[in-house]
């Protein structure tokens, strides 16, 4: 972690006020288990990325430290040791926690089988008798 904006009192102060108004990981909301608590605050923007140093709380986001370190292992700040692997895991619905993941989702068809499926099936086997 470098050390400017993090040692600062301004930095702390603000960490601490976000962890009060959002005390819960974003990244395990996101998989369904909206209540894990966070101890991480981190900036939605990178600052490396010319986002602001202090931001508003809609510029931050609240982590438990798996989470922050799943997103921060994937993102431009990871530089040299960047992983180019998927996040593990899906969400409640059952789509991929990793937005760029090829599979469009985990969740069976709504649809179902095609309705003429246990004809064509009866059909072409022997069951005659």
């Amino acid at each position: 972690m470098a050390d400017w904006p993090y040692n600062t009192a301004n930095w702390k102060r603000l960490r601490t006020a976000h962890l009060r108004a959002f005390p819960f990981c974003e990244g395990h909301k996101a998989m369904g288990s909206p209540y894990v608590i966070a101890n991480t605050v981190d900036h939605r923007v990178p600052i490396s990325e010319g986002g602001p140093a202090f931001p508003g709380h809609d510029g931050l986001a609240s982590y438990c430290p798996a989470c922050h370190s799943a997103k921060t292992a994937r993102g431009t700040e990871a530089g040299a040791v960047r992983s180019g692997k998927p996040r593990r895991g899906c969400d409640a619905e059952g789509n991929p926690l990793d937005p760029s993941h090829h599979w469009k989702s985990l969740r069976a068809d709504p649809v179902g089988p095609p309705p003429n499926l246990q004809n064509q099936l009866v059909s072409k086997g022997n069951c005659d008798g």
